[in-house]
């Protein structure tokens, strides 16, 4: 091989290695997942039990502006719902599933709002990194719907990612370090149709 085409080989070989898609993990085989569905502390701390789950992050997605951080998104003129990045390991956890569990720890059906909190910072939804993610959601919804556990129409909205603003520290694994702490999250037993 000549100097030129191992300095290609190299060059693509680095650039792959750091180039990624919105959404998408340095691996092959783990999946990024964005939800919203209130405060990001109570739904991180039930999704971090799922088995399948590698890695969770609370910060903000689907609003304007850069660089997001509490102090802008708490005001709910931003259009950021509180969010959570979730990296799974598809081969234990599908995203089907993943979206069924995300059903059951929070109310789909209430608009901008999950218990207490209100505004549009904590609305339900679910920010799809690929059309396959995209189609996934709104199966599962017309399922959980059908279903009738809420006995209401699910409001979660279904759009395209475009950023994830990680939040401050203090609010990473926030019931890990205050166990009691707030949370309007709760696993509901409901059978949504898997």
């Amino acid at each position: 091989m000549n100097r030129l085409s191992l300095f290609i080989l190299l060059s693509l070989l680095t650039f792959s290695s750091h180039a990624q898609p919105k959404g998408a993990t340095m691996t092959d085989t783990n999946q990024t997942a964005y939800l919203a569905g209130g405060c990001f502390w109570g739904m991180e701390e039930l999704v971090r039990q799922i088995p399948g789950v590698l890695e969770t992050e609370v910060g903000y997605a689907g609003g304007d502006v850069p660089n997001a951080n509490y102090d802008i998104v708490k005001m709910g003129r931003s259009g950021h719902a509180e969010s959570l990045k979730i990296v799974f390991d598809p081969a234990k956890l599908t995203y089907r599933h993943l979206l069924f569990e995300f059903f059951r720890m929070h109310n789909p059906t209430t608009r901008n709002q999950q218990g207490n909190d209100r505004g549009t910072q904590y609305r339900s939804a679910i920010f799809y990194v690929s059309d396959e993610q995209k189609n996934t959601a709104e199966e599962v919804i017309r399922t959980v719907d059908g279903s009738g556990e809420w006995g209401a129409k699910v409001v979660t909205e279904v759009t395209q990612f475009k950023d994830f603003w990680r939040a401050e520290e203090y609010h990473q694994k926030y019931l890990v370090k205050h166990p009691h702490g707030y949370t309007c999250h709760v696993n509901r037993g409901y059978r949504l149709g898997e």
